[in-house]
C-alpha cells in the first residue's frame, strides 16, 4: 500500500541549482570565438618559439627579422604608404606632384617604341629608311623637351594655387625625373590613371 507508483515521476537528481539560488547559467562555449588570421596566428608562433640557443640560431632569426623588415619597407614604399617613403618623397607637396605627373600622358613614354624603329631602319643597308628613322628620333626628343617645359608651367601653377604657404623648392626636377621613367619602373607606384581628376585636398 505505500509502495510507489511505478508511474509516480522520477525527481531529477542531475541538476545542481541550489533552491531559492535562482535558474543556473551555462559557461559560454569557447568555440564561438573568431578564428585568427594568418597575421596573428604566425605572431603567436613566434611567440611560442624557444629563444635561440646557439649564435647561428640567433643570426638566422636575425636575418629573418631584417628579411621582413625590408619586405613591409618595400610593400609600403609601392604602396605610397607615409611612414615607409623616403624623406624626398614625404609630404603633401611631394604627394600631389607624384599624381600631377602619374596622371598626365608623357611623350616619353613613346621614347622605346622609337628607339626600337629607328635602330630598326639605321640597320636596314637603307639610305633613305635610315636618314628618316633619325628624323623621327630627332622629332621625339624636341616633343620630349616641350612636354617636359608644359609640365614645370603647369605644376607650378597648380602648386602655388593649392600649397601657397609650402615650399616648393625641388618639387620640378622631382616631377621631371619622374616624368622621364617609364610607369611601372616609377616608385612610389603609380596611385592614379592617365586623365583622372585629382582631389581638391592633400592634407
Amino acid at each position: 500500500m505505500f509502495r510507489r507508483s511505478k508511474s509516480e515521476p522520477v525527481p531529477d537528481t542531475t541538476s545542481s541549482a541550489v533552491p531559492g539560488a535562482g535558474p543556473t547559467t551555462e559557461r559560454p562555449s569557447t568555440k564561438g570565438r573568431p578564428t585568427p588570421t594568418r597575421k596573428e596566428a604566425e605572431a603567436m608562433a613566434r611567440a611560442r618559439a624557444k629563444p635561440p640557443r646557439t649564435r647561428r640560431e640567433m643570426a638566422q632569426a636575425q636575418r629573418s627579422a631584417r628579411g621582413e623588415s625590408t619586405a613591409r619597407v618595400k610593400a609600403g614604399m609601392k604602396a605610397g604608404e607615409e611612414r615607409y617613403l623616403m624623406a624626398r618623397d614625404k609630404g603633401p607637396v611631394r604627394r600631389f606632384t607624384r599624381d600631377f605627373v602619374d596622371a598626365r600622358f608623357s611623350f616619353v613614354e613613346l621614347m622605346i617604341p622609337i628607339l626600337l624603329v629607328t635602330m630598326v631602319l639605321s640597320y636596314s643597308g637603307n639610305a633613305g629608311l635610315a636618314s628618316f628613322g633619325s628624323s623621327v628620333l630627332l622629332l621625339a626628343m624636341l616633343l620630349v623637351v616641350m612636354d617636359m617645359v608644359l609640365l614645370r608651367f603647369r605644376l607650378r601653377r597648380e602648386l602655388v594655387a593649392r600649397f601657397p604657404d609650402d615650399s616648393h623648392k625641388g618639387t620640378t626636377y622631382y616631377a621631371i625625373t619622374r616624368a622621364m621613367q617609364m610607369r611601372f619602373m616609377r616608385l612610389p607606384k603609380t596611385q592614379v590613371k592617365i586623365g583622372q581628376s585629382l582631389p581638391e585636398h592633400y592634407r
